[in-house]
């Protein structure tokens, strides 16, 4: 059995852990900003395709103390690179040191890629590696004198699902936006809105959670092209992915007061192949009217990090809480980095949960 680790943004290693359990993946364990798990290039494949909260997923070849060079080359080079990196294996180094006698990045990185061309030109009997082929992205982690060395199976982060074009910002990661929505608990029954819909990441993630569409199903990952990993396994892997989904009608709101932004929602779902589940419309939050009677709200308004952007957010929060107070029967979950949300929205949550957009702390204030 091999060890995998899930790195996650901070407030998510919970969701992530849960989601591999459902999985049927064995072994898992939540630490502070990642998750572990055990298993085979089987289950390596599945959590790819199918985590909505992780970043990506790391293969662990080991771990070792490294107080000092001479123990980060010889603990580096004593691992099994050649069971996974071929002779012509491009096999870049990243990474970061915390709380250790070793903290400059870029020369561990030199006696880390040092370390491994040693120990992959012994076994190819190469005094120089071409490094032309695909490529097998070396990750570590020093942290307090202990450094763990993976192999990157994902590439590009998993957050990145394919249906937003990479130059288009969003101000919410889809894995935080998909954590928002198992936060809430929507499965698809009942009404679902967000009325700050912006590029749509968050009513598209609750499409692919209602559907149950594996989220990485219209994406690449770097193992697909390693000859450690069999391509049936990825063939298999997507097909049990699909033969899970459900099909129905949903009832999926999405607005926004731009048009320009719910232009470009109706693109993005249309990429993720969500667009007939999801109604879109150009509206003002201030005159939100309720598509039903009863169901769950989800939004993630505009923070205002400048002054002038905060006085006119917290504007917003008042007029949005003088709203939505008025809707009996609607569940609203709403994430704010203001500390001073409860005031302005008129209410104190009855439950709240710390969260990390990107690097800004967040909280997600839920009203039941």
């Amino acid at each position: 059995m091999t060890e995998f680790v899930v790195p996650c943004l901070f407030g998510l290693e919970g969701p992530a852990a849960d989601e591999l359990r459902r999985m049927g993946i064995e072994n898992v364990r939540a630490e502070n900003g990642r998750v572990r798990f055990s298993g085979g290039t089987a289950e390596c494949v599945k959590a790819n395709l199918r985590l909505r909260t992780g970043e990506r997923v790391l293969l662990c070849l080991g771990s070792f103390e490294a107080k000092t060079f001479d123990q980060l080359f010889e603990g580096t080079r004593a691992l099994p690179w050649a069971d996974y990196i071929p002779k012509t294996g491009a096999f870049p180094v990243k990474g970061y040191c915390l709380d250790s006698a070793l903290h400059s990045v870029p020369d561990c990185q030199k006696i880390i890629k040092k370390a491994v061309s040693k120990s992959l030109g012994t076994r190819y009997g190469l005094e120089w590696l071409p490094e032309g082929g695909i490529l097998y992205q070396i990750q570590f982690s020093l942290i307090k004198d202990r450094a763990e060395l993976y192999l990157d199976t994902t590439g590009a982060p998993l957050f990145k699902r394919g249906y937003r074009p990479g130059h288009v910002e969003a101000p919410l990661r889809e894995t935080l936006a998909a954590a928002l929505v198992n936060f809430a608990r929507y499965r698809g029954q009942d009404a679902f809105c967000d009325p700050f819909c912006g590029s749509g990441t968050i009513p598209i993630e609750a499409a692919l959670i209602a559907r149950n569409r594996a989220p990485g199903l219209s994406r690449d990952f770097s193992a697909q092209k390693w000859t450690c990993f069999e391509q049936m396994i990825w063939r298999d892997a997507a097909e049990e992915a699909r033969s899970l989904e459900y099909d129905g009608p949903y009832h999926i709101f999405a607005s926004d007061i731009s048009p320009k932004a719910v232009a470009l929602s109706r693109e993005n779902a249309a990429r993720a192949g969500v667009a007939a589940d999801i109604t879109f419309s150009v509206a003002d939050v201030r005159q939100f009217i309720p598509p039903a009677d009863k169901g769950v709200i989800v939004a993630n308004p505009p923070y205002g990090e400048r002054m002038l952007e905060k006085d006119q957010a917290e504007a917003l929060y008042r007029d949005f809480g003088a709203v939505v107070a008025k809707l009996e029967g609607w569940k609203k979950f709403v994430l704010s980095s203001d500390t001073d949300f409860e005031r302005m929205f008129g209410k104190k949550a009855e439950k709240k949960r710390k969260l990390y957009n990107g690097m800004i702390q967040c909280y997600l204030y839920m009203y039941f």
